[in-house]
């Protein structure tokens, strides 16, 4: 497969769009760390109203995957991300020109519905490669994709800095006065942060446009399969119908946490925070309606799935949790690493990015790497489990960090570190197309959801670590024993997750098949560029 790649011929060609999509919209999705303590600084806010800007950033991420995951199955792929990323432009656009801490805060919930591309790209490539090639083709995606977040981190202070010499590109001059492009003043900021960030918005979405008029769905050919409704989640059997509505309910949680978050930096008032426990309440209990509509023949007994039409959900919850604890883990870590290096080792904030994105960097050959470590160990399962529990014991490593390593070994450690969470990531999404075909978009969007819920998770830990330490120092929090603490977090609960899959998680049926369940034609080997 890796010699065929260059060819930027079907499926090859197909799978680069497609990456390079993902790519987009994780620049665009990752591009408030870099400027984060700028833009403290411009705004006066505080650490846990810097700390709420990134939940925010995640938080909409939630639902969006979910909703994503439907839209997918019913519309494909092509329109479905074409869509998510003419749309990032307008999140972008209005962080770009927020003009106080609200304005803010509304343009990161709005740009966490960006992060949802993600699950798209699933289905797109698990329709264009076979099985026994999907787990390479998977990992090439999300690793090359997931480099967004390095390319971020790595280049928005640098080209916020040259932006900086362009006369009017969006720069603020005096305060309450708003000057836009083709003005002729200059600002005095050195980071011209502002256009960065909209740049990135306006390039995702000309990008988009590109993409509908590239790709198709499915190889000539070859069926689009959907599922018979996509309000929600079908499953094959009653006792998994109560599973599926107990999995649901941490994603209602997690939202309901973010609520009090936004209440503590006055965000929303006591009743704005209990509106919206209740909307989310009412959000819940609508996708629980949704479900058992889709499942109600089911659970009456006028409908019984033969076997081999079956799947386990629990298969689906495993896989959950551990998205939970690598790319949630990774959510949060991509968040605090600039920071992290820039307090740690009083750095400069571009070189703190720069080396901040050493972690995100490792995306290029982490999962395209456990794509070949699973294909060559013969065994989805065990590839988890030793990379999560690699996940766990390099978080545990990391929290012994502090200003007196040098600075090299750091770099190091942190790349190594990197590459058991990213390849961990990647043997999650080598298992999800294989659970059950036509709802593909569904169990991608659920699993890639929990990864939010992680990050929204960990993030508070955070803040609350943080919060605590303040209060027991004076107001200033000690950072390096948050930073500590927040790493053994992450290493304990990697450290869990991979015990439980080594009991519960299954070898999933055709792991290294030749063509996709229910086909008997060899369409997928030979179809021919697609322009």
């Amino acid at each position: 497969m890796l010699g065929e790649m260059w060819s930027l011929k079907g499926r090859y060609k197909i799978l680069h769009l497609t990456w390079f999509a993902f790519f987009l919209s994780f620049v665009v999705w990752f591009n408030f760390p870099p400027f984060a303590t700028t833009i403290g600084q411009e705004f006066g806010l505080t650490k846990p109203q810097l700390g709420t800007i990134g939940l925010c950033n995640v938080a909409l991420t939630v639902p969006a995957r979910i909703i994503i995951g439907m839209l997918l199955d019913k519309y494909g792929p092509r329109l479905t991300y074409s869509l998510l990323l003419i749309y990032a432009a307008i999140p972008c656009l209005i962080f770009a020109t927020a003009q106080d801490f609200n304005q803010l805060v509304l343009g990161r919930l709005l740009m966490g519905i960006v992060g949802a591309g993600f699950v798209i790209g699933i289905r797109m490539v698990a329709e264009w490669f076979p099985p026994k090639e999907v787990v390479t083709a998977e990992g090439i995606y999300g690793g090359w994709g997931n480099f967004g977040s390095a390319f971020s981190a790595f280049t928005m202070v640098i080209f916020a800095i040259g932006l900086s010499f362009i006369p009017g590109a969006f720069q603020f001059g005096e305060p309450q006065t708003f000057k836009i492009l083709f003005f002729p003043a200059i600002s005095s900021d050195i980071l011209n942060w502002r256009m960065a960030i909209a740049g990135t918005g306006i390039i995702a979405a000309l990008y988009g446009m590109f993409y509908y008029f590239n790709v198709t769905d499915t190889p000539p050919g070859k069926e689009y399969r959907r599922p018979e409704s996509a309000r929600g989640m079908e499953v094959t059997t009653k006792r998994d119908f109560w599973f599926l509505m107990a999995m649901n309910l941490p994603l209602t949680l997690i939202l309901m946490v973010l609520a009090w978050r936004l209440k503590k930096v006055q965000f929303l008032t006591d009743g704005g925070m209990y509106i919206a426990f209740i909307v989310l309440i009412g959000l819940y209990l609508f996708q629980a309606y949704n479900c058992w509509t889709v499942n109600k023949d089911l659970l009456s007994g006028k409908k019984r799935y033969p076997p081999e039409d079956r799947y386990e959900f629990s298969q689906v919850a495993i896989l959950e949790l551990t998205y939970i604890v690598n790319f949630g883990s990774e959510l949060a870590v991509v968040t605090m690493l600039p920071a992290f290096f820039e307090g740690t080792f009083s750095l400069d904030k571009a070189t703190a990015g720069i080396i901040a994105s050493t972690y995100a960097f490792m995306n290029l050959m982490s999962r395209p790497g456990g794509g070949m470590i699973s294909d060559n160990l013969g065994s989805r399962k065990w590839t988890m489990v030793i990379l999560t529990a690699g996940m766990g014991i390099g978080y545990l490593l990391m929290s012994t960090v502090n200003s007196n390593w040098p600075i090299y070994l750091v770099v190091l450690f942190t790349m190594a570190c990197s590459f058991f969470v990213q390849a961990s990531e990647g043997s999650t999404f080598a298992i999800v197309p294989l659970v059950k075909r036509r709802i593909t978009g569904q169990i991608a969007g659920n699993v890639g959801a929990y990864g939010n819920v992680g990050a929204v998770a960990y993030l508070t830990t955070r803040l609350l670590f943080t919060e605590s330490s303040g209060a027991a120092n004076g107001g200033e929090p000690i950072m390096s024993a948050v930073n500590a603490s927040f790493f053994q977090v992450l290493g304990v609960a990697g450290l869990i997750v991979a015990f439980l899959c080594m009991f519960f998680l299954k070898e999933p049926k055709g792991s290294f098949a030749d063509l996709h369940e229910g086909e008997v034609d060899d369409t997928q080997q030979n179809e021919p560029a697609v322009f």
